[in-house]
């Protein structure tokens, strides 16, 4: 019998840029404390990319690269990249192609996919099936320059998020290990609670849009935490139930890290213990779409293969799921890559940064 081919992770990249705002001087910018923060939102700091004309392919770079180096793979040999976000550097071409051009990728397809902070989990599951239709090799970026959408005059919001990049390598496997399972869900009607309103086809850049603030994020935290700790328990319980899980069998949970409330509670309805969840929200805080795939890069040196993965996420939208992944390999701790060489531009890109 010929055995199944399922879509393995067979390796992690990441980068978080070097600037560090903390709650210190968050405090100094917007109306609120150190105390305040961490005991609603669980953030110490968050890192924050600057530079004028960079955007989210630059981060989506160096943690791709990252990732080819690590695994040994030539780039010419990837067959599709996958970006997650809702920051691209402009609306196109995708933030996927600019990524693949600059890492050498010259023989894929390549897109986006945006589902907000489920970006990263809905991306993975497209590229699974991929891998299961016949592709060898797929990358799966999940990237958000969150800085470039946050108002730092608006209490609510200013100290969730963070920028930064991960991704992960897709292979085929024959020995059952890999993407096992996924439940994903979206509900439109939660966009009334969690959206950015201008920018795209129905409130166009203008003065009064602009005027209006209505090209950063606006959440209503209540309505979007009750819902996260909901729907992203339920998710999370119903993978266990389908495959037979319990908390005994399960070697992490890799939670989307919006809030350290809606991450212990998930835990809690799943059963597990603290050591049994991968947080990193302290240092990085929300990056959206990498927030998942950060997880995995800096917790990889401690999974070992066979290793028993639920994944949860909840996202603008609203956006939901949850995965079950069986690790593919022992993990180990290489030394971060340096910076390669960079790969120049051809002709003229109106001096736009990559």
């Amino acid at each position: 019998m010929e055995k199944k081919i399922t879509a393995a992770i067979t390796g992690v990249g990441g980068y978080v840029p070097d600037y560090i705002l903390d709650n210190d001087e968050l405090s100094r910018m917007v109306d609120t404390s150190d105390e305040w923060i961490m005991s609603r939102i669980g953030i110490k700091t968050r890192h924050i990319l600057k530079g004028d004309g960079i955007g989210t392919s630059y981060m989506g770079i160096r943690a791709v690269r990252e990732l080819l180096e690590k695994t040994d793979t030539d780039p010419m040999e990837v067959d599709l990249v996958i970006c997650a976000t809702v920051t691209p550097d402009m609306f196109f071409p995708s933030t996927a192609n600019l990524i693949s051009y600059k890492c050498g990728i010259m023989n894929a397809f390549t897109f986006d996919l945006s589902a907000a902070c489920s970006g990263f989990l809905f991306a993975l599951q497209t590229g699974a099936k991929y891998i299961e239709g016949g592709l060898k090799k797929v990358v799966v970026v999940g990237a958000d320059k969150m800085s470039s959408i946050v108002n730092y005059d608006d209490r609510a919001t200013a100290p969730i998020f963070g920028d930064g990049a991960g991704a992960v390598l897709l292979e085929p496997n024959t020995e059952g290990l890999g993407v096992l399972d996924a439940d994903l869900h979206s509900d439109g009607g939660g966009f009334i609670h969690l959206h950015m309103k201008a920018g795209g086809s129905a409130y166009p850049p203008s003065k009064e849009t602009l005027r209006r603030g209505w090209h950063t994020i606006y959440q209503e935290g209540q309505p979007v935490f009750k819902a996260a700790v909901s729907r992203m328990a339920d998710v999370s319980t119903e993978i266990m139930r389908r495959n037979h899980l319990t908390a005994d069998d399960i070697r992490y949970l890799v939670p989307h890290q919006a809030n350290k409330r809606i991450i212990d509670a998930t835990a809690k309805r799943m059963g597990l213990p603290a050591d049994k969840c991968m947080v990193n929200i302290e240092r990085y805080a929300n990056t959206t779409a990498a927030t998942l795939p950060l997880c995995l890069w800096d917790y990889e040196s401690r999974l070992k293969k066979g290793d028993n993965l639920v994944f949860a996420a909840f996202g603008g939208g609203f956006t939901w799921g949850a995965m079950y992944l069986k690790w593919a390999y022992d993990g180990n701790i290489p030394d971060k890559c340096g910076e390669p060489e960079d790969i120049p531009l051809s002709n003229n890109v109106n001096n736009v940064k990559l």
